[in-house]
């Protein structure tokens, strides 16, 4: 088994009502507590590399995207739509 596949251990502490509520939460979707926490954890985790994510541009293109920002398009009917249909990750 190669390291990147290696499963290891992570411990943490948590409170009882901390652990009631995930085994519950766990327990409705059909899941074990450590699948639960690991998937939330990852997810979270995720989420947070994302947000801090840089992208370098040079000028003439941050300036079309500057005005972009500050001319934003016109209302719709297709803009309605597209606003209130569901976002593409949150469908499932």
């Amino acid at each position: 088994m190669s390291q990147a596949a290696e499963a290891v251990t992570i411990s943490i502490r948590a409170k009882t009502r901390q652990r009631d509520l995930i085994d519950q939460a766990a327990e409705r979707l059909g899941r074990s507590r450590s699948d639960f926490m690991l998937e939330a954890a990852c997810r979270q985790a995720e989420d947070v590399l994302l947000d801090q994510t840089y992208f370098a541009v040079d000028g003439e293109r941050f300036a079309a995207f500057q005005a972009l920002l500050d001319n934003p398009p016109a209302v719709s009917d297709r803009l309605r739509r597209t606003m209130k249909a569901p976002a593409p990750w949150a469908k499932g």
